[in-house]
């Protein structure tokens, strides 16, 4: 077992902050806009409700985004954003690392991530993505999965994750199609919408938008700057198995339980007719997510 004393490198972590900014709001080029909000805050506070909801699909995405990277093994990693840890069990699983650290400013999702088996290799820390606690050039590979939307400045989280590895390492993160369509929960956040339903987003969904991402990276010095579609599908036993899941979800369950009865069944009625279910009722869902990599010059 590796020594639960943090790294040298690790230096006093700053107060962490919200993964989100309260009153955010913005429009992409694809004219889909966030949800008016008077305050966006999204809390992941139950990491075994994030794994049910989206835990699983991230390791459906993260399992194809590492067979693109196809990185060699005995790397230091930084995993940036890892909530329940998640990914970071793939890390351990997949790429044999020589130390992996996770960052996260949920208490909770920390939680849960230090309960996994990866917690053998990996050490988890509250903190945050424009301010890592680590000194300059501290890993071979930085990564975010499906955080970059969260992050109130990506910019500035890109220039973090830059920092922190060496001259030829490499900067990485994939991440939902949040404005094309790609988002797990897009069945049910398309009809919210359709029915003039407020719901709760994420502040920087834009960056989510392949040119974004291409233009993220390539501010902030990466050179072999590389991008791919990462499609996922997952099978639900049925629509109710669907629906429970979905609601585990920190942003759309305060929303649905602030619904109208009527509206609430309305709300079902659209979403189920929406999921054309096999014979055996079971319901196939599809998302897509963006993926990039850089690496910092020598």
């Amino acid at each position: 077992m590796r020594d639960s004393n943090p790294p040298d490198q690790l230096r006093d972590f700053p107060r962490p902050i919200s993964c989100v900014q309260n009153g955010a709001r913005q429009a992409s080029s694809s004219g889909r806009e966030d949800l008016d909000m008077a305050e966006q805050t999204i809390h992941f506070d139950d990491g075994a409700a994030y794994e049910q909801m989206m835990g699983i699909w991230s390791r459906f995405a993260g399992e194809i985004f590492l067979d693109w990277l196809a990185p060699p093994p005995g790397l230091r990693w930084i995993d940036i954003g890892c909530g329940n840890g998640a990914f970071t069990e793939l890390l351990v699983e997949r790429c044999s690392p020589v130390e992996v650290q996770g960052i996260d400013p949920s208490a909770e999702q920390l939680a849960f991530a230090r309960t996994r088996p990866a917690a053998r290799v990996a050490k988890f820390h509250q903190g945050d993505a424009m301010a890592l606690p680590f000194a300059d050039g501290s890993f071979d590979a930085a990564a975010m999965a499906l955080v970059l939307v969260f992050v109130p400045d990506p910019a500035r989280g890109v220039s973090e994750m830059v920092r922190v590895v060496v001259p030829g390492g490499t900067v990485m993160t994939y991440m939902w199609d949040m404005l094309g369509g790609g988002f797990p929960l897009d069945p049910i956040y398309d009809e919210m919408k359709a029915m003039g339903i407020p719901a709760t987003r994420p502040p920087r969904m834009n960056a989510s938008r392949m040119d974004a991402l291409r233009d993220l990276w390539r501010g902030a010095g990466l050179e072999d700057v590389q991008t791919r579609e990462i499609t996922v599908q997952r099978t639900f036993s049925g629509f109710d198995d669907f629906w429970a899941i979905s609601l585990k979800s920190p942003a759309l369950r305060p929303a649905v339980a602030a619904m109208k009865p009527a509206d609430l069944e309305t709300l079902i009625a659209r979403v189920r007719a929406a999921l054309p279910a096999h014979a055996d009722g079971r319901i196939t869902c599809s998302a897509r997510a963006h993926a990039i990599r850089g690496r910092r010059p020598k």
